[in-house]
């Protein structure tokens, strides 16, 4: 079963809405734990939009007994950042001041060299490394080649059209990254409706999801929604039986 990694980067977004001091994101990680968060996960970006230094050493140092990601631009800067705080793991994760969110994975062809690089001066500090990467088999093999530890396959044209032929495009993405000998998770606008599925590809470590559960938080509380998320995680057994019956 996938561990379960919160996004909380929205609870700083309403924070920032104002310029105010709440709602405070340790203490929504603290209760999305209690909810069952296997993880917390957020974006330190360039413009600190929402998550900012202050909450990233804060959640460094209290979160202890689940992992810590923080997704972060391949900058010096964020270079610096983590290996101060040495989070359990580092998404690379591309980054443009104008979107509203990451609109697709990191171009790992195109930078291949400079990324690599940037891979290797990770792991001299000890850093475990992502990339987030669209469903791409090219794409894969060169962050295999580059050092990636793990990729975290983009969900988006899924999420945004859960068909099968999207989902098929999910699950051949993760089994190629497998074989290659590359640790996969999966994210991006993942949601109660569309989760169930992924959650039930073989070979998928973590799921990564925020919005959704920070908007049904707003409704219901964070520990009810990270409960509801977790359920259909764990429910996600049920569809990987389903494919043992008909020998998928």
């Amino acid at each position: 079963m996938p561990k379960l990694c919160i996004n909380i980067d929205h609870i700083a977004t309403v924070r920032e809405a104002r310029k105010t001091i709440e709602p405070d994101p340790i203490l929504g990680a603290q209760l999305a734990i209690q909810g069952g968060a296997d993880g917390i996960t957020v974006h330190l970006r360039e413009d600190r939009r929402h998550i900012n230094d202050r909450d990233v050493l804060l959640l460094s140092q209290n979160i202890k007994n689940v992992l810590f990601t923080l997704e972060m631009a391949a900058t010096d800067e964020m270079l610096e950042i983590s290996s101060k705080v040495k989070p359990g793991l580092i998404t690379l994760v591309p980054e443009k001041r104008q979107e509203l969110t990451t609109e697709g994975g990191l171009n790992v062809i195109g930078q291949k060299k400079y990324l690599s690089d940037y891979t290797s001066k990770l792991h001299k500090n000890n850093l475990t490394v992502s990339i987030f990467i669209n469903a791409d088999k090219e794409q894969i093999k060169i962050a295999k080649e580059i050092g990636a530890d793990f990729v975290e396959i983009h969900t988006g044209s899924y999420a945004e059209n859960p068909n099968e032929k999207e989902f098929n495009i999910v699950k051949e993405a993760v089994e190629y990254a497998r074989v290659l000998g590359l640790k996969t998770n999966a994210g991006h606008g993942l949601n109660y409706q569309n989760t169930g599925l992924i959650a039930a590809v073989k070979g998928v470590e973590q799921l990564h999801i925020g919005h959704s559960i920070i908007s049904r938080a707003v409704i219901v509380g964070i520990k009810e929604a990270v409960r509801e998320m977790k359920k259909l995680v764990e429910e996600s057994k049920i569809y990987k039986e389903a494919e043992k019956i008909s020998g998928n």
